[in-house]
C-alpha cells in the first residue's frame, strides 16, 4: 500500500489544527465538562468552515469527501481538546442516512446537519442488549398498524439522544426470525413525537460535553415512510456504518493520545527532582519512547484502514478486519499513553491539569461502537475465515 497526504488533505488537516487551537480553548472545555452539556456554538462555528458533513454528499451540503478526511479532522479536534471535540459526534449517524435512506430523508436532515442547526442519534444499545444485539434479537419492537409503526422499548448509553432532531432506533420488526438479527429494522423517530422521552445520564467518567441519555419509547406511532433501508436488514446497515465509522473513532483515539503525548514530553523538560529536568533520567525516557512507537503505529493502522475504504472499496472484509484492528488497537493506545502521560506529571496530572480530562474522556473509545472484547473476536474470526475455518 502506498499512501501519502495529498496536497488537498494535508491543508485539511492544517485548517482543522488551527481552528481547534483557536477555539477549543481549556477554559471552555471545563466549563462544557462541568455543565455536561453539548457545545451547540462550537458545533455551529464547525459547520460554518466545513467540518461537519465531511463525507456526506455534496448535493445535500456535505464536502462528499471520505474517511481519510474524517481522521484528519478527529485526530486534529481531539489532540488539542478530548472534550470538545465532541462536537464531531453529534453528526457521525447522519452517515447512515445517504448510506441506505430514502432521497426525502436525505432531503430532510443532512441539509440541516451540515449547516449545524441540528444533530442526530442512532439507538442500538439496550439496557439488557449490548453487544448480543444480533444474536438474542432486541427488546425494543415495532408492530405494523395501518400506515404506522408503533414502537415499544428501551435504548441506553445514546448519545446526544436527547437532543438530537431525530433518532434512528433499531427495532425487532420480526420476532420469529432466526436468527434473531435477520428481523431487526432502522426506524427514524423525530424529536417531540408522543410517547418518546429521554432521560439524561450523570455523572459519567467522560465525554460529558457529548451527553448520553435513556430512550423510552410507550406506544410512539411514526410513518411506515420512517424506515431507513430495507426491512429486516438493519442490523446488516449498521454492521457496514460501523466499518466506516470506527476508524474516525481510532482517529480520534490518536489524536488524544498524541495530545496527552505532547503535554507530558514538554512537562517532562521543565519538571525537576534531584536537581535536573526529569527527562534526564532513563525511565522517563524509555517511557516517552514507547508511548512515541505506539502511537504512530496506531495512526498507520488506522490510516491504512481509511484508506483502503476510500481507494479500495471492493475489499470489503479486508475493511472490517482492519477497521476493528484499528478500534481495538487505538482505544488500548490512547489508555496506556494517557496514563503514562499522568504517571509523568505526577500530582500534577491528577489535580490541576488537562490530563485527567484526557483520562477520563477516553476510556470510552474502548467501549463505544463494539467493546474491545468484540473487535478482537471480529478480528479473529475475518482471520480463520481466510483459511476456510468457521468459529
Amino acid at each position: 500500500m502506498e499512501f501519502e497526504l495529498t496536497e488537498k488533505e494535508k491543508a485539511i488537516k492544517n485548517a482543522a489544527r488551527e481552528f481547534a487551537e483557536k477555539e477549543f480553548t481549556q477554559e471552555l472545555a471545563r466549563e462544557y465538562d462541568a455543565k455536561y452539556e453539548f457545545p451547540w456554538e462550537l458545533y455551529r462555528k464547525a459547520a460554518k468552515l466545513g467540518f461537519i458533513g465531511l463525507s456526506l454528499p455534496t448535493e445535500y451540503g456535505g464536502q462528499g469527501l471520505g474517511c481519510i478526511e474524517e481522521c484528519l479532522v478527529a485526530e486534529e479536534f481531539n489532540r488539542v481538546d478530548s472534550t470538545l471535540a465532541g462536537i464531531l459526534g453529534g453528526v457521525g449517524f447522519a452517515a447512515i442516512i445517504p448510506m441506505f435512506g430514502t432521497e426525502e430523508q436525505k432531503k430532510k436532515y443532512i441539509p440541516r446537519i451540515c449547516k449545524g442547526e441540528i444533530v442526530c442519534a442512532m439507538a442500538l444499545t439496550e439496557p439488557r442488549h449490548g453487544s448480543d444485539a444480533g444474536t438474542t434479537g432486541l427488546e425494543t419492537t415495532a408492530v405494523k398498524d395501518g400506515d404506522e409503526w408503533v414502537i415499544n422499548g428501551t435504548k441506553t448509553f445514546i448519545s446526544c439522544g436527547g437532543i438530537a432532531e431525530f433518532v434512528i432506533v433499531c427495532c425487532q420488526t420480526d420476532p420469529k426470525a432466526s436468527p434473531p438479527y435477520r428481523g431487526v429494522s432502522m426506524i427514524i423517530v423525530e424529536k417531540g413525537t408522543p410517547g418518546f422521552e429521554a432521560r439524561q445520564l450523570k455523572p459519567k467518567m467522560g465525554i460529558r460535553a457529548n451527553p448520553q441519555y435513556e430512550l423510552s419509547f410507550d406506544n410512539v406511532r411514526v410513518p411506515l415512510s420512517n424506515l431507513v433501508g430495507q426491512e429486516g436488514r438493519g442490523f446488516h446497515q449498521i454492521m457496514s456504518y460501523f466499518d466506516f465509522s470506527r476508524v474516525p473513532i481510532a482517529a480520534g483515539a490518536v489524536g488524544v493520545a498524541q495530545g496527552a503525548f505532547e503535554r507530558c514530553l514538554k512537562y517532562s523538560t521543565q519538571r525537576e527532582q534531584f536537581n535536573q529536568p526529569i527527562a534526564r533520567f532513563q525511565f522517563t525516557q524509555w517511557k516517552i519512547a514507547e508511548m512515541a512507537i505506539k502511537i504512530e503505529t496506531a495512526r498507520l493502522l488506522t490510516y491504512k484502514v481509511a484508506w483502503l475504504i476510500d481507494k479500495k472499496p471492493e475489499e470489503r472484509r479486508l475493511t472490517t478486519k482492519f477497521a476493528s484492528m484499528a478500534k481495538a488497537y487505538a482505544a488500548k493506545v490512547a489508555q496506556e499513553v494517557t496514563n503514562e502521560a499522568m504517571q509523568i506529571h505526577g500530582g500534577y496530572g491528577y489535580v490541576d491539569s488537562n490530563l485527567e480530562r484526557y483520562y477520563r474522556d477516553t476510556r470510552i473509545t474502548d467501549v463505544v461502537e463494539g467493546t474491545g472484547e468484540i473487535q478482537r473476536y471480529i478480528i479473529a474470526r475475518e482471520c480463520y475465515r481466510e483459511i476456510g475455518f468457521t468459529i
